[in-house]
C-alpha cells in the first residue's frame, strides 16, 4: 500500500477548524500583548500608553487608515494597484468640507464618498479601459487631487465666516451614541489604577466615551468586506480577476465589470476616510490635512496580508502610534521601547523552536538594540516621535515581507480575450 499517496490524496481536514484554531492563536496573542502594556504600564508609571484618552485617540486616528485600506484592498483584491488613495483621500476631506457646511452632516459624507468615488472611476477608466500603467495613474491622481482640492478650497471657502482660502468653517460632527452608561463607570473604575482591571476599563472606556456613529460604520465596513469578499458569490468573482483574469473570463464572468466595481468602491472608502478626518478627526476641511495617511493605509493592507482583519489591526498599530505623537507621549513611547523589546526577544524565541536560525539572530540583535535603548535612556526625543508612525510603517512591512501574498494578477494590465 502507498502510504505517501494516501496521504497527499486525503481530504483536509475541517478547513473551519483551522481558520478558528488560527483566530483563537491571534486572540491569544493579542490578550498577551495587552497584559504585557499593562505590565509595563505598572512598573514604569506611564500611565498613558494604555489610557482611555490614548486608545480612544488611537482609534480615532486608526479610522481614517483603515477606510484607506479597506479602499486598496478591494483595488488590488480585483486586480488593480491603486495608489492613488492619497488622491481620493484628500478630494473626500472636500467634499466633506463642502457639502458638510452648506447641507449637513449627512450631504457631508454623502459628497465625500462622491468625490472619491469619482478620482476612483478616473483611476479605473484609466488602468482597465485604457490600459495606463497602474502606477502612473495613482501618482497622477494624487498630483492631480492636491492641486485641484487647493483651487478648490479657495474657491469654496474664501469669504465664508470661520473660513478661508486653504480651510473651511467649522463643520458640523455626527451623532454620538448615547453610552455614558457604559463610560462613566468605566471611567471611575480606570480611576483606581487596579492592575489589569483598571487597564480593561480604559479599554471599554475609549470604545464607549463620546463614540462617533461614523466609527461604528467604519469598524463595521470592515466586517462587511470579509463577509461580501470571502462568503459570497459576488465576491469570489471579484477576488478572481485579481487572481487569474483570463480564467475567469473563460468562466463567464466580466472581468472588466468586476475591475470597475472595485477601484469606484476603493475610491468610496478612502474618500469615506476623508470624511472622518474633516468630520470626526478635527472640526474642519483644511488644505493638506491627510498628511499621507492614503500610504500609510496602504501599507496597513499589505502588512494584513490583503485581508481585511489583518489590515484593521495593523491600522490600530499606525494610529496609536500616531496619537502617541500627538498627545506628546515621550515617556510612554519610552515605555513602548521596553515593550518592543520584550516582544523581539519573544519572536526570537518562537523561532528557535522552528530551528528558523536566520531569524533567530536577527530578532535577538533587534531585542537587544531596543532593549538597550530602553535602559540607557529616560524618554525619548520629541522629534523621534514624529517620525515613529512612518517608522513603524517600515519596519512592520520590513518584517512582515516574509509571508505575504499579494493577488496574482495585482498589477498586470488584462486586455478582455486574452484568455484565447
Amino acid at each position: 500500500m502507498n502510504t505517501t499517496a494516501t496521504a497527499e490524496h486525503r481530504p483536509s481536514e475541517a478547513p473551519g477548524e483551522d481558520r478558528r484554531l488560527g483566530r483563537s492563536r491571534l486572540a491569544l496573542i493579542g490578550l498577551g500583548i495587552f497584559v504585557l502594556l499593562a505590565v509595563v504600564r505598572t512598573a514604569t508609571g506611564s500611565d498613558d500608553m494604555i489610557s482611555s484618552g490614548a486608545l480612544r485617540a488611537a482609534l480615532i486616528a486608526a479610522i481614517p487608515i483603515a477606510l484607506a485600506g479597506l479602499g486598496g484592498l478591494w483595488s488590488e483584491r480585483a486586480g488593480v494597484v491603486n495608489i492613488g488613495l492619497e488622491g481620493m483621500m484628500i478630494m473626500g476631506t472636500l467634499g466633506a468640507g463642502y457639502f458638510g457646511y452648506h447641507y449637513g452632516v449627512v450631504a457631508g459624507i454623502a459628497g465625500a464618498i462622491l468625490f472619491g468615488a469619482l478620482f476612483g472611476l478616473i483611476h479605473a477608466v484609466a488602468t482597465v479601459y485604457v490600459g495606463v500603467d497602474h502606477i502612473v495613474s495613482g501618482v497622477a491622481i494624487n498630483i492631480i487631487a492636491a492641486g485641484l482640492a487647493a483651487f478648490l478650497a479657495k474657491a469654496f471657502f474664501s469669504g465664508l465666516p470661520g473660513g478661508g482660502p486653504t480651510q473651511s468653517p467649522s463643520l458640523p460632527r455626527p451623532f454620538q451614541l448615547p453610552l455614558d452608561f457604559i463610560a462613566e463607570p468605566a471611567q471611575k473604575l480606570e480611576d483606581k489604577d487596579w492592575f489589569l482591571v483598571s487597564d480593561v476599563a480604559g479599554v471599554i472606556g475609549a470604545v464607549t466615551d463620546r463614540i462617533s456613529l461614523l466609527t461604528v460604520i467604519a469598524l463595521l465596513l470592515v466586517v462587511a468586506t470579509a463577509w461580501l469578499l470571502w462568503r459570497t458569490a459576488f465576491g469570489l468573482r471579484l477576488r478572481s480577476v485579481g487572481e487569474a483574469p483570463s480564467a475567469a473570463e473563460s468562466l463567464g464572468v466580466h472581468v472588466y465589470r468586476y475591475k470597475l466595481i472595485a477601484v469606484v468602491a476603493s475610491g468610496a472608502f478612502a474618500g469615506l476616510g476623508g470624511a472622518y478626518l474633516a468630520l470626526v478627526a478635527s472640526s474642519g476641511y483644511q488644505n493638506g490635512q491627510t498628511l499621507g495617511l492614503g500610504y500609510i493605509g496602504l501599507a496597513a493592507m499589505i502588512f494584513g496580508n490583503w485581508r481585511p482583519t489583518g489590515l484593521l489591526v495593523a491600522a490600530l498599530l499606525f494610529g496609536y502610534t500616531q496619537s502617541i505623537n500627538l498627545r506628546g507621549g515621550t515617556d510612554s513611547l519610552h515605555s513602548l521601547l521596553l515593550v518592543i523589546g520584550v516582544l523581539l526577544a519573544a519572536l526570537a524565541l518562537w523561532n528557535l523552536r522552528q530551528r528558523a536560525m536566520r531569524q533567530v539572530l536577527i530578532l535577538s540583535v533587534g531585542a537587544a538594540l531596543f532593549l538597550l535603548w530602553w535602559g540607557t535612556t529616560e524618554s525619548v526625543s520629541s522629534k523621534f516621535t514624529g517620525m515613529a508612525p512612518y517608522l513603524t510603517t517600515l519596519l512592520v512591512l520590513a518584517f512582515a515581507s516574509q509571508r505575504l501574498r499579494m493577488p496574482a494578477a495585482d498589477g498586470q494590465v488584462y486586455r478582455k480575450g486574452s484568455a484565447g
